[in-house]
């Protein structure tokens, strides 16, 4: 079988574990020993809902683990709902991994910034996971998430460690806080403001509503941050992963297998236009 057809087929894979992140995202764990993913940080799979279809997701687990796949869901249709119903011992199609990573070498040597919006923190968390297992490779790395409310913020456990750290600089925002909140109030990209940037020394990853992003590259461009050196992550309507069908065109590219993570610079003409 040609690799072309065999990345149309979608393996089969048992859920090991469901984990409730908030009212509308869960994250699964998938069983993968038999025949590990192997996967970049920022790439995807497409996951199939058996009698349902496929949706395109980003994988949020450890790079380093490719035995386990982990990926991030939020309820928000057909196919995500029914992926979001899934538990253990359950089965699902995997095609994948897609798409081009987080550039992890090109910010080798120079300070990291991950900029993560609402559920934007899932395809970052892989990035995470590589800077800290590969610490000495990076000089300062800042990871700045934000979230609607403290009920939408991922992985808490995580960010709670990540915050004691002494090997990433965490710091986590929510939109609109209640009153046991006891951490910051604002939007993430106001948390730039938080930290001092080396504009000549500094590499940026941002991932989250197309509203944050654009925040985020304007207050990043702002500071100094040269076009070429600030990724973007873009999740545009993809649904064949092999840029066949041409859902997720983005004038010369094709998000599913140029992206989903481009730099600014490439895209620059296109990101100010909403989409359609």
């Amino acid at each position: 079988m040609s690799e072309l057809a065999s990345s149309m087929i979608p393996a089969p894979l048992q859920v090991v574990s469901a984990r409730r992140e908030s009212a509308d995202v869960v994250t699964l764990t998938l069983d993968a020993a038999a025949q590990p993913h192997a996967f970049e940080p920022g790439q995807f799979n497409m996951l199939y809902a058996f009698g349902v279809g496929e949706a395109a997701i980003s994988m949020s687990g450890e790079p380093a683990n490719p035995e386990l796949i982990v990926h991030t869901i939020r309820s928000v249709g057909a196919v995500s709902a029914a992926l979001s119903k899934l538990g253990p011992g359950d089965v699902l199609g995997v095609r994948g991994p897609f798409g081009a990573p987080w550039p992890m070498n090109r910010a080798k040597g120079n300070d990291l910034v991950l900029l993560a919006g609402g559920l934007g923190l899932a395809p970052l968390r892989p990035a995470v996971y590589h800077a800290l297992a590969h610490r000495a490779d990076y000089r300062r790395v800042f990871l700045l998430a934000g979230a609607r409310s403290p009920s939408d913020l991922l992985f808490r456990e995580e960010l709670a460690r990540w915050q004691q750290s002494q090997q990433i600089t965490t710091l986590v925002t929510v939109d609109h806080a209640n009153q046991d909140w006891k951490g910051l109030v604002g939007v993430a990209p106001a948390l730039l403001a938080r930290i001092e940037l080396e504009p000549l020394r500094t590499v940026a990853f941002v991932c989250g509503p197309e509203l944050m992003m654009r925040f985020s590259v304007r207050e990043l461009l702002r500071r100094g941050i040269a076009e070429e050196r600030i990724y973007l992550s873009m999740e545009r309507n993809m649904k064949c992963a092999l840029g066949f069908c041409g859902h997720c065109q983005y004038r010369e590219s094709f998000i599913c297998k140029d992206g989903p993570v481009l730099s600014y610079q490439r895209i620059q003409p296109l990101f100010w236009l909403k989409e359609a």
